[in-house]
């Protein structure tokens, strides 16, 4: 088995808890701190996990130029607007819902991916991405589009978009380092981590310290937020280091299958029919790009 496909499961996995505990924490506190709750103890722990990596590997830090903090910083705030869009749509519609749109990044990414990074897909591959791309949108809009506002649909789309932006920056950095696929994902997510979390401290701190406050009451919950994400991160930044963008995301649409028994057993929110047909078109879509 190639290494990418264990690494994003284990995201997948992780990432459906993240996104469950965002959404009870989004009860309490508003869209920006519950975004930062994702990264603000991630940064320690992505801190520890990398100098672990490179005095075991006895693997030199890299100087890098100007060019890779620049697709650093893009990619750290392409997905702090990723995850405030996509907690605006658990407040929207459902749990399963929001996460499901936010899912059509797996398209996205193999288009822009195609288009702008050098990261073409053969014909198999693409058959996965769209079989997955028909998953997603049959489970987050059943009934058609009269069932959607277009609000919803907006910031579903807007939340695809800016992480595949965020997936395929990540990858473009990984690649820049030249360093062994533990170390350079872990390098790469440890300054993500770092400016996400440094970008929004900044702007609660003028803007909202009545957030910080709120997250201070809550530290359980931003821990386990933040634990799962961190997890979550090391595989989706490992799996890409190692795999193309379009096909880590497409076979990490079983976080679906994750997000559903969550969906019902913790929220009780009722399932569809579709699910299942859906859930079986992103079983087909996975297998494909494996076997692509």
């Amino acid at each position: 088995m190639s290494l990418w496909i264990p690494f994003t499961l284990m995201a997948a996995f992780m990432q459906s808890w993240r996104n469950a505990f965002q959404k009870r924490l989004s009860t309490d506190v508003d869209t920006m701190g519950v975004t930062l709750s994702r990264f603000i103890l991630a940064v320690p722990m992505a801190a520890i996990y990398a100098f672990l990596l490179f005095k075991q590997g006895d693997t030199p830090i890299p100087h890098l130029g100007f060019n890779f903090y620049i697709i650093i910083t893009l990619a750290a705030i392409s997905q702090i607007f990723a995850t405030a869009f996509m907690v605006k749509l658990f407040r929207l519609r459902n749990y399963a819902l929001g996460v499901g749109l936010a899912k059509s990044e797996a398209v996205i990414a193999a288009v822009l991916g195609a288009l702008l990074f050098a990261a073409p897909l053969s014909p198999i591959a693409w058959g996965g991405v769209i079989v997955g791309g028909v998953a997603v949108w049959l489970m987050s809009v059943p009934k058609g589009m009269r069932n959607i506002s277009w609000p919803t649909l907006l910031l579903g789309l807007a939340s695809g978009l800016c992480f595949a932006l965020t997936t395929l920056w990540v990858r473009e950095a990984s690649l820049m380092t030249g360093l062994p696929f533990l170390q350079s994902a872990s390098y790469v997510l440890f300054w993500v981590l770092l400016v996400q979390t440094l970008a929004l401290l900044f702007w609660l701190l003028v803007r909202s310290p009545d957030t910080l406050r709120a997250l201070w009451l809550r530290p359980k919950l931003v821990f386990i937020i933040s634990f799962c994400s961190f997890v979550g991160s090391i595989g989706w930044f490992t799996a890409m280091s190692l795999e193309t963008v379009a096909l880590v995301k497409t076979l990490g649409q079983v976080e679906i299958f994750f997000t559903l028994l969550i969906s019902a057993k913790w929220f009780k929110e009722r399932l569809r029919g579709s699910d299942k047909v859906g859930l079986g078109l992103v079983l087909i879509g996975a297998l494909l790009v494996i076997l692509a």
